[in-house]
């Protein structure tokens, strides 16, 4: 009796834990398209040397507001996102507010002292770089000599934390980038010569990339010009002090072939010195990337699979690897390697070859491999480099299985040649970053449906301390949850979805589905238009494909019917109530696939192309990217229109609208910069000339992304559309049956 009554009180327990926990959930609300506006994440996360300190930009929905996209390339148009600028002390928690009010904030970036940093305001139409003192609270302007105008790029600090790096625009800049602006934008004659060797917008953009670099005091702004204006990228100063260090890039014509159309080269001055200048990359039409050490004393770089070294300001260049490692003995033919990182002490080198990660001291007389990857790499979980330890024994990386959301932190101990687990969960990790001079680390955590926040740990990822709270309003809104399925698409191949519940789900009860399609999915996380769609009641699936080379029109087919199906024959799904949309290469991809099966209820383009042989030409202002995107990019077509025409066709939408069966609405943003809404509206005109159920709603404050890119009014109107759309066509029949 006592087991029996022992039992049921378990029992009697357990049920009214369920039903505490569901009248919690009924008493939630949904979650609005105003709520996905509110919610807050924070951004230009930017960890102090020290760790005591972590500085961001707070900032909700609303931040994205009110762009004017038909500005973009202006060179007279600044436009920093407002938000609410916040230092927090890692161990006590402790917030400190530069502003009351949101700011314009960008650059953040601490000095070696860790304890000021400087960043980039807008006021106005200009940039101003300021100076904020953590303990004193003091904030101020960094009043420039000369008043220069700034330009939007990261700040270097002096090692002496007395001195600020800026990039600045020569006094004529303005008046030069402009007229050129003017000429391309208002005419009113605009000449587009093939005989000259930049296109107008490629003409534009290089001289809007052009820079001076100065060498600003922190007390005084009195400002020292380093270099000449050219084209800038890779500023670094030597830890002594001495020299800094940076890379050109020297356009040379507009190319419609990756890596060509340019020059590169690398360089360094001495400070002391300011008219030395030493090459340490001559000018070359192949780009060179440096891998530079901590202390900027030496760098290594890869030459055909080879690494080599070399100690700033002297001629001893060193081959570390060949003829030391051959992945064919009987051939000779050696293992091509890449540069991971050199070591905290600068004596090593961390490698990677398609095999492992390889050991290479910096003589070149120990090169090893340490650690072999799995001969199944398709499955065998991704690894992340994050950090090495400060006694060079461990080397830290991030952790995700690809067959299961099993997310977190190795480490593989380079002593005994084992990789350990430090912490795998479900939970979602990013943005790791690892104090330089401490233990502190700073990343951001969550639970794969929730907004992260930032949480503080150190280098056993044991404990973690939250240091925000940025949206605890959302515990009392219903969010959905997700699930990562797993499906095979017609060819038998296995892929990945990730699929959200309704948020009022009841088991054996079959719900309408959205799917939103792009290319592949795994990792989840809190997702805005999931979770609308979940409070509508639905279903929602954000499904994988196998895109193939040559072949993309035909993925979408094979692998998203594929995943529907799985859900029907579950009982999850309503087989007549199914929507597909996507937005740019996503919108492409449904308006595509509706061509090719009449599975679905209504479907909904979002900013994407439809006629991939005109949107060749259709966005200038981004050059030749619409011409590389589909030879050899993600369109990929596999070559050009003239040797592929067929495969154009194929995958051009607009050609076959007269298959379409299906309901289709085309969103698009007057001032989309980079899928215009003319391309998008070929295939509306198509549609209306044949007959076909089809609505064009085109946002003329919008931008990429339709009235989710525009001001908040339009914000509202593009979600409500979005949802009576769907409403309609997945209750087609029984509103026909009401008419009658």
């Amino acid at each position: 009796m006592f087991i029996m009554k022992k039992r049921y009180t378990f029992s009697f327990i357990f049920l009214l834990l369920i039903s505490i926990q569901v009248d919690v959930f009924a008493q939630k609300t949904r979650f609005t398209i105003a709520d996905a506006i509110k919610v807050k994440s924070i951004s230009s996360q930017n960890l102090s040397d020290d760790g005591k300190y972590l500085a961001g930009l707070i900032a909700d929905g609303s931040a994205r507001f009110d762009v004017d996209h038909f500005r973009f390339q202006d060179p007279s148009y600044v436009n920093v996102s407002a938000g609410d600028f916040v230092i927090i002390h890692t161990a006590t928690l402790e917030e400190i507010r530069p502003y009351k009010d949101a700011a314009k904030v960008t650059s953040i970036s601490w000095a070696p002292n860790s304890k000021e940093l400087v960043f980039l305001e807008q006021k106005g139409e200009s940039l101003h770089l300021m100076h904020f003192d953590v303990e004193r609270k003091r904030l101020k302007e960094i009043k420039i000599s000369g008043t220069p105008l700034l330009a939007n790029s990261s700040l270097t600090w002096t090692p002496d934390s007395e001195a600020v790096i800026v990039n600045a625009r020569e006094a004529s800049w303005m008046e030069r980038a402009m007229t050129l602006y003017n000429e391309a934008t208002k005419g009113p004659i605009v000449v587009y010569d093939g005989n000259k060797p930049f296109l107008k917008w490629d003409e534009i953009r290089n001289t809007n990339s052009l820079t001076t670099i100065l060498k600003v005091n922190k007390n005084n702004g009195a400002a020292v010009k380093l270099l000449e204006e050219s084209n800038y990228s890779g500023i670094n100063i030597s830890e002594d002090g001495q020299n800094l260090i940076f890379s050109e890039t020297l356009p040379t014509k507009t190319a419609y072939v990756r890596n060509e159309g340019a020059d590169y080269q690398v360089a360094y001055k001495m400070l002391s010195n300011p008219d030395s200048t030493y090459l340490l990359y001559k000018k070359n039409k192949q780009r060179r990337n440096f891998n530079w050490s901590d202390s900027k004393s030496k760098y290594a770089w890869v030459d055909s699979g080879q690494v080599y070294i070399q100690t700033l300001g002297t001629d001893d260049v060193k081959n570390l690897t060949k003829g030391k490692a051959y992945s064919d003995e009987e051939k000779k033919k050696e293992v091509k390697f890449s540069i991971m990182t050199w070591s905290p002490q600068e004596g090593k080198l961390l490698l990677s070859s398609d095999k492992g990660y390889w050991l290479v001291d910096t003589n070149g007389e120990d090169l090893k491999m340490v650690y072999e990857f799995p001969k199944d790499k398709e499955s065998a979980p991704s690894l992340n480099f994050e950090n090495w330890s400060k006694d060079e024994r461990y080397l830290y990386f991030s952790y995700s299985d690809k067959n299961e959301w099993k997310r977190g932190f190795v480490k593989f101990d380079l002593a005994e040649q084992k990789m350990e687990d430090i912490r795998i969960d479900k939970n979602l990790y990013s943005g790791v970053q690892f104090a330089k001079n401490s233990e502190v680390v700073v990343l951001n955590l969550s639970d794969g449906n929730m907004p992260s926040d930032v949480v503080v740990t150190d280098w056993s990822f044991n404990e973690m301390q939250t240091l925000t709270n940025l949206n605890p309003w959302m515990n009392e809104k219903k969010l959905t949850r997700s699930e990562l399925i797993t499906y095979r698409n017609v060819d038998g191949k296995e892929l990945k979805g990730i699929l959200y519940y309704p948020v009022d789900y009841e088991e054996g009860k079959k719900y309408p589905l959205v799917c939103e399609v792009y290319e592949g999915f795994f990792a989840n996380g809190y997702n805005r238009n999931m979770n609308l769609f979940a409070n509508q009641g639905y279903f929602a699936l954000r499904p994988s494909v196998d895109l193939e080379m040559g072949y993309p029109g035909e993925a979408w087919v094979k692998g998203i019917t594929a995943a529907i199906n799985k859900l029907v024959d579950e009982g999850k799904v309503d087989n007549d109530k199914v929507g597909v949309q996507g937005g740019s290469y996503g919108g492409y991809a449904t308006s595509l696939l509706i061509t090719q099966t009449d599975r679905f209820a209504a479907a909904i383009n979002i900013s994407g192309k439809v006629n991939i042989m005109s949107f060749l030409g259709d966005s200038p202002k981004i050059g030749t990217r619409n011409y590389t995107a589909a030879e050899y990019g993600q369109d990929r077509i596999g070559g050009t229109l003239w040797d592929e025409p067929l495969k154009y066709l194929a995958t051009t939408a607009v050609l076959y609208a007269d298959r379409i069966k299906t309901p289709h609405m085309i969103m698009t943003g007057e001032g989309d910069w980079n899928v215009p809404g003319t391309n998008s509206r070929e295939l509306y005109y198509a549609m209306r000339r044949l007959g076909k159920d089809v609505v064009w709603v085109n946002y003329l404050n919008g931008g990429h992304g339709a009235g989710a890119a525009s001001n908040e009014s339009d914000f509202h109107d593009h979600w409500n559309r979005v949802f009576e759309f769907y409403e309609k066509h997945f209750n087609k029949e029984k509103k026909d049956g009401d008419d009658k």
